[in-house]
């Protein structure tokens, strides 16, 4: 039999659910640690602005084993998404594994293996020794804050700055001037929002035009055209062979004329031309997590001129004016900063952060989930993508199996750092766009990821029976929990 150990599991949104059931499942003892006083991350109901809703549709964003009610919409809310995470973790019976209003303070390596956390719970400290570390804090955990000159005066003036997580109740602009930050979706959300909830006016500051992907492409749901096999083996994969190359030469016309015939109906559908959005950056080279999907009304309200698009950023605050890199003043109530979030583990000791994370901020993980310098830890949920809750679940199932050193094939230390080395030259010199969120991004490559994954955990069944299927279809729960179900049972130790 496999050991039982100590397992502690930071965080208790998507990921840090998908981990405790997984080490759990296995038969560790797991010790999960949520700060907030709820269970759900980004989703958790005091943390979501208003009318947000997932990017990706809903049997693409559910574990394998949890499908979302069948009386949701296609793409749910977010009080659904949270009460949809509670009824997984209700099933599962997570909650037990749970402290809440707990966080981490720091963690520190032992000397006999595994790591020594310091926790905090209501002002009180103490410690606790696990064997291993699953964190599960994701990419959107801590709050980017930014501030610009004049930021102080602005509010002393009666003006109100607040990060996109702030913005929780359209009550908070009605009446108001708001000005908007941030090319994501989730400041056109906020947009929107608050042109159709009673604000005085919407301007809405970005830096760049960037390729936006609506729901229904020329009437097709996007996940029937983009989260397809055939169409992800398009991009500009890593681990190429020499045939794989002349191949891909070979076809680089044909891909060319559907990237081109993309933009050109993107271009058509939503106006990009008419309101100055058109991106510099061919398609297929700036697909990645930060390619946002449009959002409902976004476009109709630009035409409309309930809200004013301005390309730039912030220069500074002028009494209640925020004047704009272009020279643009715009009287404003509130200034609502889509800017994102911190990437960081904060409560690694400063040598392991230089270890785990290089200079260009890319980080230093095999399969996205481990370090070898750094035993005895994993990451679950630091694998972003279009199907975020899958990707944690296949990810969470690897990384059990790698710590009881029961998968398949195994990696050594060197191994490892080879094909680390190798992803870091793709992301770097072939695929710049693979360097977003610190390279730990999988999409548009979900199938080849997943593929990794499945290999590495010796499934028998790793495509669905039917050919077409597979190639012209999304990576939907029911063929991957029929993949998991494929590996091998634990072999004893």
């Amino acid at each position: 039999m496999v050991k039982r150990k100590t397992v502690a599991v930071i965080g208790g949104g998507v990921s840090g659910l998908a981990a405790a059931k997984a080490f759990d499942a296995r038969g560790h003892r797991v010790l999960g640690f949520e700060r907030s006083h709820d269970f759900g991350g980004v989703w958790e109901l005091s943390r979501s602005y208003p009318d947000v809703q997932t990017q990706s549709p809903k049997d693409l964003y559910c574990y394998t084993d949890h499908p979302m009610p069948s009386d949701y919409p296609e793409w749910p809310k977010g009080p659904q998404v949270h009460a949809y995470l509670h009824s997984y973790a209700a099933k599962h019976k997570l909650a037990r594994l749970f402290r809440l209003n707990t966080g981490v303070k720091t963690m520190t390596r032992r000397a006999d293996g595994g790591w020594t956390l310091v926790l905090e719970e209501a002002g009180r400290e103490w410690t606790q020794d696990v064997d291993f570390v699953a964190i599960c804090t994701g990419q959107f955990s801590d709050k980017n804050i930014i501030s610009h000159p004049g930021q102080d005066g602005f509010a002393e003036a009666g003006g109100e700055v607040m990060h996109s997580s702030e913005y929780t109740d359209p009550e908070m602009i009605a009446g108001k001037r708001v000005v908007v930050l941030g090319g994501s979706k989730s400041a056109t959300d906020i947009a929107v929002n608050a042109a159709q909830n009673g604000a005085r006016s919407v301007h809405w500051v970005y830096l760049e035009p960037v390729w936006r992907v609506p729901y229904f492409v020329g009437g097709i749901n996007f996940k029937r055209l983009l989260y397809m096999r055939a169409q992800e083996q398009q991009f500009n994969t890593w681990g190429k062979g020499p045939l794989q190359r002349v191949l891909a030469a070979l076809l680089k016309p044909l891909v060319w004329a559907n990237f081109r015939g993309l933009e050109t109906l993107l271009k058509t559908q939503l106006g990009l031309h008419k309101h100055n959005m058109v991106p510099k950056t061919p398609i297929e080279k700036e697909v990645s997590c930060s390619v946002p999907i449009v959002t409902p009304g976004l476009f109709e309200a630009l035409k409309a001129g309930k809200i004013k698009p301005i390309q730039g950023t912030f220069d500074r605050y002028d009494g209640r004016t925020i004047v704009m890199t272009g020279g643009e003043r715009v009287e404003a109530d509130t200034s609502i900063l889509a800017v994102g979030w911190k990437l960081g583990v904060p409560y690694l000791p400063e040598d392991a952060r230089a270890t785990l994370i290089e200079e260009d901020g890319q980080y230093r993980v095999y399969r996205l989930a481990v370090n070898p310098d750094l035993p005895d830890m994993g990451f679950v949920g630091f694998n972003s993508s279009f199907c975020t809750v899958l990707s944690a679940e296949m990810i969470a199932n690897w990384l059990v199996r790698y710590m009881d050193g029961q998968l398949a094939n195994q990696p050594t230390e060197a191994e490892m750092n080879a094909n680390i080395e190798m992803m870091l030259n793709w992301k770097r010199n072939e695929r710049p766009a693979a360097q977003i969120y610190g390279g730990l991004c999988s999409a548009p490559f979900h199938f080849k990821h997943f593929d990794e994954l499945l290999a590495d955990m010796g499934a028998k069944k790793r495509k669905r029976g039917n050919p077409l299927a597979e190639q012209f279809s999304y990576p939907n729960h029911q063929a991957y929990a029929e993949f998991l179900a494929s590996c091998p049972q634990y072999q004893a130790s």
